[in-house]
């Protein structure tokens, strides 16, 4: 792709139009060399400096996100990887959320350096923090459907529709086959870039360049990336909803006209209610995907088709940092809503207080099987 990279202005005026205010403010990017600049989108270089105040606000924010999302994480792949109950063909998604959430994870203590050292990471650091962004979002959301998927296949058809090692892994084998090339095109600039955003410490692909290729490229990735994933959530679960719905439905009318409280035995009880919260965990994990990245979503389709003064380097770093927490809490809903994680939690690290009753019978196919 062939970029305008030309900086309008000499690298000399880069900090002079704020210096004759009383704040004497510069400009952002007034200490980068030509090469750098080429890697940021002019739209940046037109706002001041940003204070150190909101750097170490934000390196603060990362620091406590690291920390949740390398605890929360690492148990959620130690767990799942050691623990044989929770060895089955749902939870190898679970496990495929994990390794995108950790991708994210592990790259903060690169914006946490950057955030309080007020500076651009550089090219090489830039690129690699951006490919592991785009793999933890674009995969995040194609996993979640998939999720949404396996549970609807495992509520609403419960006889047929189980997942099987074979099912699972050709579906996160068609998981990465989707995501790898919006991950791999910037990166290697055959469409679009990897570029710096908001206060020049993270980097995402460019929404702000001024060609229709950038326009092509963000449009084409909201849609691939953003709508589809989206519209498989809603669908499935909305079906799961209805079938929750009319099936209970169905229970009441008969058991009224058998002129008995319940047709459900106390083992069917059980399984349901341990259906019905594993699904709760997996809408809950979809719906934390979709309130965290939207924001994003809007910011990237209005610096491509919108008013790009809308976006200041606080406005469009807010959706940013918010982004990254849903990779940091996914676990954590895990931990409160999965009955069959939280036992084996409460077996291995017993220090964390977990309480969670073993089920009333081991081999009830539908509480072994996960989100």
């Amino acid at each position: 792709m062939d970029f305008n990279r030309s900086v309008s202005r000499p690298l000399s005026q880069l900090g002079s139009s704020f210096m004759e205010n009383e704040d004497e403010l510069q400009l952002m990017g007034w200490n980068l060399t030509p090469e750098d600049l080429t890697h940021i989108p002019e739209h940046w270089l037109s706002y001041p400096e940003v204070r150190s105040l909101y750097h170490y606000i934000l390196a603060f924010s990362y620091t406590i996100l690291f920390c949740l999302g390398v605890i929360g994480n690492g148990l959620v792949l130690w767990i799942f990887c050691v623990s044989k109950p929770l060895r089955t063909p749902s939870n190898l998604f679970v496990l495929n959320l994990a390794l995108c959430d950790f991708s994210m994870v592990l790259v903060l203590p690169i914006l946490i350096y950057d955030s309080i050292d007020h500076k651009y990471p550089g090219h090489l650091q830039c690129q690699i923090f951006a490919l592991c962004g785009s793999i933890s979002g674009i995969g995040a959301g194609a996993t979640n459907a998939a999720i949404a998927y396996d549970r609807y296949s495992t509520i609403a058809k419960p006889f047929e529709g189980r997942m099987t090692y074979g099912k699972a892994l050709i579906l996160i084998i068609c998981i990465w086959i989707y995501v790898l090339p919006w991950c791999l095109l910037p990166l290697t600039e055959k469409w679009n870039r990897f570029v710096p955003e908001g206060f020049l410490t993270s980097c995402s692909f460019d929404y702000l360049t001024p060609t229709e290729e950038t326009k092509a490229f963000v449009g084409t990735m909201f849609v691939i990336c953003y709508v589809i994933p989206m519209s498989f959530i809603i669908y499935f679960y909305s079906q799961i909803v209805c079938h929750v719905f009319n099936h209970e439905k169905a229970l009441r009318e008969q058991a009224k006209k058998m002129n008995v409280e319940s047709l459900r035995s106390n083992q069917d009880a059980n399984a349901q209610s341990a259906e019905v919260r594993i699904a709760k965990a997996a809408i809950t994990i979809c719906f934390l995907f979709v309130a965290a990245w939207t924001p994003y979503a809007v910011v990237a389709m209005i610096g491509a088709f919108g008013d790009q003064s809308l976006l200041t380097p606080i406005a469009s770093m807010l959706p940013a940092v918010f982004a990254k927490t849903v990779a940091c809490f996914d676990p954590y809903v895990y931990a409160i809503s999965h009955p069959k994680y939280r036992l084996e939690l409460s077996k291995r690290v017993p220090c964390l207080g977990i309480t969670e009753k073993p089920p009333a019978t081991s081999d009830t196919q539908s509480i072994t099987t996960a989100a």
